[in-house]
């Protein structure tokens, strides 16, 4: 089968590869229709994320068709279609239980990490019955890819983790495809503000389409002054760190409101600096995570009800015999305006 591997920090290459396998009784084998990239590929590619070792097929979202089942997968079989979770969970080890699936003992972040991922023809999901969605019939299969990751973690990461509540004000640091996330899914809690911080117009204006009440350009300068001028002097009460860089993360300290929460949902590749000389009085709350996707079903719900449309993310497609050029296209955001890539096999 065509599959994207990963051969080291900065190199990538789309090879035949050997067809997956079942390894234990609860995994099943999808045929993947169509996945996406994820800013988590660019950091494995960066060498940021050093459990991820050369040789593997990277890619975590997709969805697909069951292709073969082990003897103890009882949810689903060959021949339906799935929504593959960016997380695999066991559902039985003591993480599970508590929803903490990011930390499953045997699962986790694995796909395209530690075993190999979706960014190919087929793959082999561990602890299929809770790692695997049946997609319901005449459901946009597209738009469902954007629910293998961003979504949720834009919303558990991002909203859940920020405590919005309504009439709050709140600034999202980062209008990528996460950022936008955390932006459609504030919007169930009815804030007051959302204020979209970028450095890139073309995202800012996406922002505004998409409900942002607010755009700052960071390009501009006077972030912090601006963000002040919006909330009468007093900064925010939710910071939303979408984008990883040290930078991001100070600015958000920068802005935060007594009392506030700053939720983290930037893959930070080096040590960020943390001013306590100045927040330790302030009531500050910073959260960190890891999505769970224990809200993938009802995020479903709400793409099937039409109460958010994903397919707004969704910038450019390719076939897998592109996907180096989607590589470049989704690294080059900047100049091609790429939010989320769709690649079909």
């Amino acid at each position: 089968m065509k599959a994207l591997v990963y051969r080291g920090p900065g190199k990538k290459v789309l090879e035949n590869h050997a067809m997956p396998q079942l390894e234990a009784p609860d995994d099943a084998i999808v045929r993947i229709t169509r996945t996406t990239i994820c800013g988590t590929d660019l950091h494995i590619l960066k060498g940021d994320v050093p459990t991820c070792t050369p040789g593997r097929i990277l890619g975590h979202e997709g969805v697909g068709v069951v292709e073969q089942v082990g003897a103890a997968v009882s949810a689903f079989r060959p021949g339906e279609h799935v929504l593959i979770s960016c997380i695999s969970a066991c559902g039985k080890c003591d993480y599970c239980r508590q929803g903490m699936y990011s930390h499953c003992t045997t699962g986790g972040w694995i796909l395209g990490n530690t075993i190999d991922g979706t960014q190919a023809e087929y793959v082999r999901i561990a602890h299929a019955d809770t790692s695997l969605y049946r997609i319901p019939a005449g459901a946009d299969e597209e738009a469902l890819v954007m629910l293998s990751d961003i979504l949720p973690t834009g919303f558990e990461c991002g909203v859940l983790n920020g405590r919005i509540e309504p009439g709050d004000t709140v600034a999202i640091v980062g209008a990528g495809p996460v950022g936008l996330a955390s932006l459609l899914t504030a919007q169930f809690y009815s804030p007051a503000q959302i204020i979209s911080i970028d450095l890139n117009a073309n995202r800012l204006e996406v922002a505004k389409r998409f409900g942002a009440t607010s755009t700052i350009n960071g390009a501009q300068g006077a972030v912090v002054e601006q963000v002040k001028a919006l909330t009468g002097g007093r900064g925010v009460d939710c910071a939303v760190e979408a984008v990883g860089v040290p930078a991001s993360f100070v600015l958000c300290q920068d802005i935060i409101a007594p009392g506030g929460t700053i939720a983290n949902i930037g893959v930070h590749g080096v040590k960020v600096d943390l001013h306590l000389e100045r927040l330790w009085s302030q009531n500050i709350t910073i959260t960190t995570r890891l999505v769970d996707t224990v809200t993938t079903p009802m995020l479903l719900k709400t793409v099937q009800s039409g109460r958010i449309e994903p397919t707004k993310l969704i910038t450019h497609r390719f076939k897998l015999d592109h996907i180096l050029d989607a590589y470049d296209t989704f690294a080059r955001a900047a100049e091609t305006h790429a939010l989320k890539v769709i690649i079909e096999t």
